[in-house]
């Protein structure tokens, strides 16, 4: 019955986690910022990736509902960065191995560890930094990851998912979370 219990309890904290975590410089006044850009670099010239370009719409989607302006970045108060940061992490691909042998309160027990396998994975990091000072004011990183495996519907889903959880706790203090 106690394992139960601590089952239950494990799977409503788990349901209750999260999906990103965030940080900001508690010295700025977000009110503020009126207006930003994309900040990372790409020119007209450079190719962006599918997951890129899914990424940007999902941003310039949760600005817009900020009602921040988007604007060129020579103009903008907020530069907005992001990245999809690899990870590599193991996968359990099958169930351990176990046998026993007993009798009354004694007995042998021979196991081994599940199989594994490394796997590549993203997550997701936005930066917003004053165009000033160039210095990052706020920053969210996934804790959910996108890997090769999924379908093009699965990534864009994931990510607007993260994207939106992201903004939701933008600017800071509003939504009274702190990570």
């Amino acid at each position: 019955m106690r394992f139960v219990m601590l089952a239950i309890v494990a799977l409503a904290m788990t349901g209750c986690a999260s999906s990103v975590v965030t940080d900001y410089n508690s010295s700025v006044v977000f009110g503020n910022y009126s207006s930003w850009a994309f900040g990372n670099g790409t020119d007209s010239s450079s190719f962006i990736s599918l997951d890129g370009t899914r990424v940007r719409a999902a941003i310039e989607r949760e600005l817009n509902r900020k009602a921040l302006r988007q604007v060129p970045e020579s103009e903008a108060d907020l530069l907005v960065n992001w990245q999809i940061v690899p990870e590599e992490r193991l996968q359990q691909i099958g169930p351990g191995l176990g046998f026993g042998l007993g009798h009354g309160s004694f007995g042998w027990l021979l196991s081994s560890p599940p199989p594994v396998r490394e796997i590549e994975e993203g997550k997701l990091v936005v930066e917003l930094a004053d165009s000033e000072s160039k210095q990052v004011v706020w920053r969210a990183a996934s804790r959910r990851y996108l890997n090769e495996n999924q379908s093009p519907e699965t990534r864009r889903e994931l990510i607007d998912e993260l994207v939106s959880e992201m903004f939701a706790r933008f600017p800071p203090g509003l939504d009274g979370a702190t990570d």
